[in-house]
């Protein structure tokens, strides 16, 4: 004779939960496309052949509690001391980052950096023929 356990139906019928779906979309997330592992943490980084674009979330924290630093391909992003939350990230990007033609913008908790690429200057110099 076997025994076996028997579980209802409906315990099937309820929703998984909210960490077994994290859980889930991180491990998906990271192990389908290494390119998403990019987008996680509530950071999306798009790229195109002139700029970097990327978007955080930082809910809580208003224009004047973050400072953004950049330093050649370098972008540092922190809170200042006694905002409500701390943050703290750098990211080292492929090329230099032009600081003149880049942009910050915060709109309902989510910081867009718009972080322009430095083009390379021609080193080519014209001689004239005696």
């Amino acid at each position: 004779m076997i025994f076996a356990p028997v579980i209802r139906r409906a315990a099937y019928a309820q929703a998984p939960r909210s960490a077994d779906q994290a859980l889930q979309r991180f491990l998906m997330g990271t192990l389908a496309d290494p390119a998403a592992a990019r987008s996680a943490a509530g950071c999306t980084v798009t790229q195109d052949d002139k700029a970097t674009t990327l978007q955080l979330d930082v809910p809580g924290l208003a224009r004047e509690q973050l400072q953004i630093s950049i330093e050649g391909n370098l972008v540092r992003l922190q809170s200042v001391e006694g905002a409500p939350r701390q943050v703290q990230r750098a990211w080292e990007l492929t090329a230099d980052i032009d600081a003149a033609h880049s942009s910050a913008k915060l709109e309902n908790g989510v910081l867009t950096l718009t972080l322009a690429k430095v083009e390379p200057a021609s080193k080519a110099t014209t001689l004239t023929i005696h």
